[in-house]
């Protein structure tokens, strides 16, 4: 079956047809470093990882860029108000993003551009628009003339007049039209520059998206453009316009925007005091919690952050590992010879109902990365080899049950079997309480069982008598 894709430019849900199969190019908006990434950004970093990772498992060969914002207005004006130097500043957030990703077990993309190490492709960029028109110098810079674009504003579907509402010209800047944006910015006395042909400046942040996208990906037009819907307009809108007037041909030819995070219903800023940032998260919860929680809704609608959303994922991430454990440990049960209690499943009709549960992710993904119903899928394999009441012929049953959970898990970027290994002292302390049961010192036993509850292991009596584990979220 085919993937289909909500197409932001189209507003039509399409086929997914690269350009070139199986090559896939993507490219999607990065941070721009001047502050600690917050739990907006890792939803974006998120959601694109994700998508990558599901069309590599249905066998695209993806190229993966993401820039980083490392000069802008905003990190000029952060490093005045903690008086650093701008480099400093941008070294210093650069490794603390890299230190996000990590923790959120996101992968690198295949590229990852900073702005500042590209200026002189940006500057060929320039020269190319102001070559064919589109663009004019004044003594503050060079702009991009919007209205000499026919088609801008397609993206957004906003018409020149419903974009001028709110915008002002600014007093410092010499445009012809308040619509109209920066390639190029002269620096003011004191800020960073770099020598360009109309006088020493910077580029504009839109500039430097168009010229990364194409080099990085060594084509004109892009796959996928993928960022939050906070940047249809004017970011995406402007990308769109510089690079189309220069190529003459289509950006991108399929658009995908993220919807955006409030928390408790508000945005989050602050100075309201709910700024929520990676690091506070993941101090808290395991990765996989954070995830969870986005993967509960659809990734182009808004998403409401809470704490009590993020206890329910916990109890998800919870329920999850511990039938990997519980998995794990009658396979154990089984390969000491100890037969299950009514073995009337066999292999090939378990394997025939898994292959059908699976066969639904990858519908609910193929269906523009459907996460909520992909996550669904799997929750009712987990359901179906519940292991209390386990009738399946054979260990290969358990095997396979937990292979496709694992699988279907790293799709979704999620670690499931990670809790497996619990370590030769705490195994003995259960087997210590296992001796209590049967010797019916239920004291003792519930004496064991608390001091591992302390160290985050629950314990779960089957209904054979036997006991499995999971550990605490």
């Amino acid at each position: 079956m085919p993937v289909f894709i909500n197409n932001s430019l189209t507003r039509k849900k399409e086929e997914f047809v690269p350009l070139k199969l199986p090559k896939v190019n993507i490219y999607t908006c990065g941070v721009t470093v001047y502050d600690e990434c917050h739990i907006g950004h890792a939803r974006s970093l998120y959601i694109f990882d994700v998508i990558r990772r599901y069309l590599i498992y249905r066998k695209f060969e993806v190229n993966f860029v993401r820039n980083i914002t490392d000069i802008d207005d905003k990190i000029i004006h952060r490093a005045g108000e903690l008086k650093k130097d701008w480099e400093d500043l941008v070294k210093e957030y650069i490794k603390r993003y890299y230190q996000d990703l990590k923790a959120l077990g996101i992968e690198k993309a295949n590229a990852e551009p900073r702005a500042t190490e590209n200026i002189s492709e940006m500057i060929k960029y320039i020269q190319g628009l102001l070559a064919k028109g589109y663009a004019y110098v004044t003594n503050t810079g060079v702009y991009f003339s919007v209205r000499k674009f026919k088609d801008y504003g397609r993206l957004s579907g906003q018409s020149i007049d419903q974009m001028l509402t709110g915008v002002r010209k600014e007093s410092d800047e010499t445009k012809d039209d308040p619509l109209d944006f920066a390639l190029w910015k002269l620096s003011k006395p004191g800020e960073p520059f770099w020598e360009s042909p109309w006088g020493k400046g910077r580029p504009g942040w839109h500039i430097e998206c168009s010229v990364m996208s194409q080099k990085f990906l060594k084509t004109d037009t892009l796959d996928i453009h993928a960022g939050g819907r906070d940047l249809i307009f004017p970011h995406h809108e402007n990308e769109i316009a510089q690079a189309e007037a220069l190529t003459g041909k289509p950006f991108a030819k399929y658009w995908i925007h993220h919807g955006l995070l409030t928390i408790n219903g508000q945005k989050m800023a602050k100075s309201l005091g709910n700024f929520v940032t990676i690091k506070d998260v993941v101090s808290k919860y395991p990765a996989d919690v954070l995830k969870i929680c986005y993967l509960t809704v659809h990734y182009a609608k808004p998403l409401d952050f809470s704490w009590e959303r993020m206890d329910g994922a916990r109890e998800e991430l919870g329920r999850i590992r511990e039938c990997i454990n519980k998995i794990n440990y009658y396979i154990n049960e089984r390969q000491k010879g100890l037969p299950s209690s009514r073995p009337i499943i066999t292999y090939v009709d378990f394997k025939k109902e898994i292959d059908g549960l699976k066969t639904e992710f990858e519908d609910a993904m193929d269906d523009d990365f459907n996460t909520p119903q992909a996550k669904s899928a799997i929750f009712q394999i987990i359901t179906r080899v519940y292991i209390d009441n386990l009738q399946l012929e054979s260990i290969a049953c358990l095997e396979y049950a937990k292979k496709t959970i694992v699988e279907l898990g790293e799709v979704l970027g999620l670690s499931f079997d990670r809790a497996e290994e619990i370590g030769s002292e705490l195994e003995a302390m259960i087997e210590e309480r296992n001796r209590a049961r049967r010797c019916k010192d239920f004291k003792k036993a519930d004496s064991i069982r608390k001091k591992l509850e302390e160290k985050g292991i629950i314990l779960e009596d089957t209904k054979d008598g036997q006991t499995t584990w999971y550990r605490k979220l």
